[in-house]
């Protein structure tokens, strides 16, 4: 079938191993962070919220909810503690929030020359000409929502309100329905390692974060970390409810550490999370860590899920973000200075 045919395997939603005989799918196993979003308490998930908009058997469930209030404090959106020949500098980057409404089911990475690989929506910022017959070639040569000029590709699955009488749908994928909301803030921010210097990260690298089949394919890969403002030190893989004046929260961090290839079969195992005192493992060197903060003005009282694969039910655990490096060498290199410095650009 060849390797793009066998990458689309990956997309068919099975368990690692399949069924019927079916291998296992090729962007399973990888890099499993040092560090996971505990689960949410067993008495602290809702047994009853949402009305007839948690009843759809293609979910979400009142169970995939929880009360922030409720969730034990954790030190998971904490800034690690930076020990001597560390970099504790962090470069930002200004791409919008994608209010020009780049959208699409696709997902170049994971599922390349394929219009609806993702079957969920995704928003885009940055890379203006991200789809899924995207090409080294393509995004070198496209424009950019980034204020810096970074031509890089950021990526992640929307968020619905499940308003009543809405008619908003996903033309492919009629699972993935209600209104589309845009975050009200989206911060880019690449940080340092708490015990090395980093090294530039190779043009045209892909990385993935968390894992869009997680709940059918075991966890292993999910990496879904879920808050409300105000409440930062409470990390959960549940939807949180936020009190009046809170925002919604999604916090994607993505592995910090590379073997200098750009991709690999599976597209994980090029890349590996540093342990918590920061070593890569070996033959692994640390590169700028990327961490995408997503931030939401969420009606109260409504229901809302992440758009996601038919089988795996609007599951917050799902939660997952994409990045393609396009930064030329010297906009690379300047972030490479800020961290190694410890400067906050």
């Amino acid at each position: 079938m060849g390797y793009a045919s066998d990458r689309l395997l990956s997309m068919n939603g099975e368990r690692p191993g399949g069924r019927g005989g079916q291998p296992t799918p090729p962007d399973y196993g990888g890099p499993v962070p040092s560090e996971q979003a505990p689960s949410a308490p067993a008495d602290s998930t809702m047994r009853k919220f949402g009305g007839p908009n948690c009843q759809d058997p293609l979910g979400p469930f009142p169970q995939d909810f929880v009360d922030i209030r409720k969730v034990r404090p954790s030190n998971l959106n904490a800034q690690p503690r930076v020990r001597r020949g560390g970099s504790a500098g962090t470069f930002t980057v200004n791409c919008g929030r994608n209010e020009n409404g780049h959208n699409n089911s696709a997902n170049m990475i994971a599922a390349p020359g394929n219009v609806n690989g993702a079957q969920h929506t995704h928003d885009y910022v940055g890379n203006l000409t991200t789809d899924g017959f995207s090409s080294n070639e393509s995004l070198a040569a496209g424009g950019t929502t980034c204020t810096n000029g970074d031509k890089s590709a950021y990526f992640w699955p929307i968020i619905r309100i499940r308003n009543a009488g809405s008619t908003a749908v996903d033309p492919l994928n009629a699972h993935n329905v209600g209104d589309p909301i845009l975050p009200a803030s989206v911060k880019i921010q690449f940080r340092g390692n708490p015990s090395q210097q980093v090294t530039a990260a190779p043009q045209f690298l892909r990385i993935l974060t968390g894992d869009a089949k997680s709940s059918t394919n075991g966890g292993a890969n999910a990496n879904a970390k879920w808050t409300c403002t105000g409440f930062e030190n409470r990390i959960t893989t549940k939807y949180p409810l936020c009190p009046r004046g809170s925002q919604t929260v999604r916090i994607a961090d993505f592995p910090g550490c590379n073997d200098g290839n750009t991709d690999s079969a599976n597209h994980r195992t090029h890349l590996a999370f540093a342990d918590r005192n920061g070593n890569c493992p070996e033959g692994f060197e640390p590169i700028p860590q990327l961490r995408i903060t997503l931030k939401y003005n969420l009606p109260r009282g409504k229901v809302f899920a992440l758009d996601a694969f038919p089988d795996e039910k609007h599951n917050p655990l799902t939660d997952h973000n994409d990045f393609v490096n396009v930064m030329g060498e010297r906009l690379m290199n300047q972030v490479v200075r800020c961290i190694n410095t410890g400067r906050r650009c």
